[in-house]
């Protein structure tokens, strides 16, 4: 296949997988070469009480939770004294909450580390603060820059199809409404994740649709970090009952048409070791991923939905699960600066 062709017809990519597997690999190796990265972080999720409906959702209202400001402090100060250069914050959609209830959450991380790096809030967090303060979504993430947001996590992307998402996710804001709040976080300097949940009601075609769409947007900004294909849990939720997942086959497909189809312009794709399982992410670094995600210490969304690959990997593990799969392991920052 030559990649004048895929340009024009990238549903080429699915008639022989061997041959994409291999270009994806070699195109993974021009990218990055045989460095395989990792950050060393902590999941903090606030509250599990959400407004929406999401039908592949098995964390929220699981348990009515919503953590204090304190609480939230103990954890950063665990990450600090872990060796965490991340936090990554998300949770449910409180129903009132606004700006204010999201800044004091900034305001109490920057109270414990001026320094660790605060990668948090959705473009589906910053639609509903930025609705329920009836204020435009560029001045809400102008806000939040300013009290100290350094990234955000590319979620509630799910499928960029609004047919797709009218059947999974109805509560939650448009694909138009996610590029829209995308762009903005790029053009003021917020960089961000790209991330795409398969494996449930979408075909190859929004599949690819989806991953060429993110490809424009960063030919556009040049604002993504890295691509993120989430692979659909299907345990506990209403979703489930209809779709019970991608095989792991496609998982490796999945991440191998995102590398060519991204290349050169994204150079990060990441395999989720919490949703693909450990051997898989392993296998993954054979077909076009480069980057095993984080340390995480306390993973819930995805545990909720049935993932059972555990909540923590320390990163002692996560380099010798990379020596294993014959690469050269790197922790990096958020911004994959390598760190090692």
């Amino acid at each position: 296949m030559k990649m004048d062709t895929l340009a024009l017809n990238p549903y080429k990519l699915l008639e022989n997988p061997y041959e994409t597997f291999k270009i994806a690999d070699e195109l993974r190796k021009k990218a990055v070469g045989d460095f395989v990265t990792f950050v060393v972080n902590r999941n903090i999720n606030f509250t599990d009480i959400c407004i929406n409906d999401c039908k592949f959702c098995a964390f929220r209202n699981s348990r009515g939770f919503k953590l204090s400001l304190e609480e939230i402090k103990r954890k950063v100060e665990e990450a600090v004294e872990f060796g965490c250069t991340e936090v990554c914050i998300q949770g449910g959609l409180l129903p009132e909450a606004g700006v204010e209830f999201y800044v004091s959450i900034l305001e109490a991380v920057r109270e414990i580390s001026k320094k660790i790096h605060i990668h948090a809030f959705s473009p589906m967090e910053v639609y509903h603060m930025a609705r329920n303060s009836k204020m435009e979504t560029i001045e809400v993430l102008r806000i939040l820059k300013k009290e100290g947001l350094d990234s955000m996590p590319g979620t509630a992307a799910e499928i960029l199809d609004d047919c797709i998402r009218s059947r999974i996710c109805p509560k939650k804001l448009k694909t138009a409404e996610w590029v829209r709040i995308i762009k903005e976080a790029h053009s003021i300097g917020i960089p961000t994740t790209a991330t795409m949940m398969y494996g449930h009601l979408e075909s190859w075609k929004e599949r690819i649709e989806h991953i060429l769409l993110i490809r424009k947007i960063q030919q556009e900004t040049g604002g993504f970090t890295e691509f993120i294909p989430l692979s659909f849990m299907w345990k506990n939720n209403e979703l489930g009952s209809r779709a019970k997942g991608a095989s792991g086959f496609e998982d490796l497909l999945v991440i191998a048409i995102a590398r060519i189809l991204l290349y050169p312009e994204i150079k990060n794709i990441q395999a989720s070791w919490v949703k693909l399982g450990i051997k898989l992410a392993q296998a993954a670094l054979n077909f076009g991923a480069n980057d095993l995600g984080g340390t995480l210490i306390e993973e819930n969304i995805s545990k909720s939905a049935g993932a059972t690959s555990g909540e923590f990997l320390s990163p002692e593990e996560l380099r010798e699960l990379i020596k294993r799969a014959g690469r050269i392991p790197k922790q990096r920052d958020t911004l994959y600066r390598i760190l090692d």
